[in-house]
């Protein structure tokens, strides 16, 4: 900042005297706010409003996330100790910002998007709304949505989950869903995608169907892949569930997707398509269940979610290059899930995240399996071994005995593991009621299923990865950016300020 003579010598003034600030006369201080705006006017002069912005959010996503995402794809397409090759790898600004909420500093996605959406610091659960629970912030869809842009929300999990709800609601609790689903009906937003509804009727089941509310106010709602694909900027306002739904009316995770099933990349195309107006659009797309297998500590259904989030930021980037004066690209996490980490007490400094490769199913799916077996089977004919060939099949983890034990050492159980899927096994054929309680049994199992959760995490120590929680934990996590206004996400800031700058980019108040 240049400083006029008389300016210094106020400044000079203010030091000798020890005196504040607040000593300035009107006419000094004025000279100050002359010369701030003006450096304001030069800085706003470095980018102009973007027309098409696209915000990723990664839930539960922070740099271990994305970093094990790099090295699972490095090693499994190349060998050796060589990086994949991640979208944002490429992105030209990094920030870092810090997420925690008006009541922690290990917040949750509700209060964390209400901070990326709107700007304020609020409660953990809370959607929409400041620290108070009763005034209501405009959110940035909000705001650009009155200044004519298009809108589109796209979710691996519910439309009614937190992250998307933080987008288009303001209720006082997240959990509810009903409320929330009546205000997407009211948003006028213009594309909504990937999940479904978790309370279509209310908590209670004795609600009007939210989805004959939805089409009431205008929305077309549509369910295969073929009314999907054959979406357009005709189509009006869009509400797009996907056809293939696995837990609470989430999208599959990618590691157990179908050959040929709409994933979130898809998405993400076709709501270019729908949005596609003279007067631009904002897109939010969170990958939902990157939390979701955090919280559990099933590594691979993490990675496998990562990378089908990194796919979607693809298709941005592609539709970045053509409109390359045009478009803004952010994408960040709203908090780390599961205090994940690359390295592990009993591997020392070795990793082998290509075992992971082993593994074919989520431990959504593997719980199903285990139901099967036991609905077939009854609690005193139970024994681990019944169980080893399809651990053997899903997880590649056998015995010694095994017949292939020699062929790869790295996954063969030794006596202290298998003595670990012995007890979490017979937790597991326990009755819910039934099952032994307290501290010891929260750290090994985190309300998942014993057999389950112990067989990722076996898996996840052979392959060099390690977890301190089930819940979300204070980290920081990253911003990337690249487009117009990109250069006001360098830096390390508060999770709110990505709000802020957004406003700032667009000229809005």
């Amino acid at each position: 900042m240049k400083l006029t003579k008389k300016l210094v010598a106020v400044l000079i003034g203010v030091v000798v005297m020890g005196t504040s600030l607040v000593g300035f006369t009107s006419m000094e201080a004025k000279s100050v706010a002359q010369v701030d705006a003006a450096s304001t006017t030069t800085q706003k002069a470095q980018y102009k409003k973007p027309k098409y912005i696209f915000t990723f959010i990664g839930d539960g996503m922070s740099y271990v996330q994305l970093n094990a995402a790099n090295i699972y794809q490095g090693v499994t397409e190349k060998g050796d100790l060589n990086l994949g090759n991640l979208a944002v790898s490429e992105f030209p600004v990094v920030g870092s910002a810090t997420t925690q909420d008006a009541t922690s500093f290990c917040p949750d996605s509700a209060s964390t998007a209400t901070a990326i959406s709107s700007g304020v610091k609020t409660h953990s659960g809370v959607i929409g709304y400041n620290a108070d629970k009763q005034t209501k912030p405009e959110s940035i869809t909000e705001k650009l949505k009155k200044d004519g842009y298009k809108v589109g929300i796209v979710t691996s999990v519910s439309i009614d989950h937190a992250t998307p709800a933080a987008f288009y609601a303001h209720v006082v609790s997240r959990s509810n869903m009903y409320d929330i689903a009546l205000q997407l009906a009211d948003s006028g937003f213009d594309y909504f995608a990937g999940g479904s509804l978790v309370q279509p009727t209310g908590k209670n089941g004795d609600q009007r169907d939210a989805f004959e509310i939805i089409e009431e106010k205008g929305y077309k709602i549509v369910d295969s892949k073929e009314e999907i694909m054959a979406l357009n900027d005709q189509s009006g306002k869009v509400y797009a569930i996907s056809p293939n739904l696995q837990d609470s009316q989430a999208m599959t995770y990618d590691l157990d997707a179908d050959k040929g099933e709409l994933r979130l990349k898809d998405f993400v195309e076709k709501g270019i398509d729908v949005l596609d107006n003279e007067n631009g659009f904002f897109m939010m797309v969170e990958g939902g269940k990157i939390d979701w297998a955090g919280h559990a500590n099933d590594a691979r259904s993490n990675i496998g979610d990562v990378i089908a989030l990194n796919e979607a930021i693809e298709v941005a980037v592609d539709f970045a290059n053509e409109h390359p004066e045009e478009t803004l690209i952010i994408v960040t996490g709203d908090h780390e899930t599961g205090g994940m980490t690359i390295g592990q007490a009993t591997t020392g400094y070795n990793t082998a995240f290509d075992i992971l490769e082993n593994q074919k199913m989520s431990y959504v799916e593997f719980d199903k399996l285990i139901g099967d077996y036991k609905a077939s089977t009854s609690a005193d004919k139970a024994k681990l071994e019944d169980l080893l060939p399809i651990i053997k099949e899903n997880f590649g983890l056998v015995t010694s005995k095994d017949k292939d034990a020699a062929k790869n050492p790295a996954l063969v159980l030794t006596d202290y593991e298998y003595k670990k899927l012995e007890n979490a096994f017979k937790e597991t054929m326990k009755a819910q009621e039934d099952r032994a309680q307290g501290e010891q049994q929260t750290a090994l199992y985190g309300g998942y299923e014993p057999l389950s959760v112990t067989l990722t995490h076996i898996l996840n120590n052979k392959a060099g990865i390690g977890w301190t929680s089930y819940a979300h934990t204070g980290v920081p996590v990253p911003v990337y950016a690249m487009g117009q206004g990109q250069e006001l996400f360098n830096g390390s800031y508060d999770n709110t300020d990505i709000f802020n700058k957004l406003v700032e980019i667009c000229g809005l108040k």
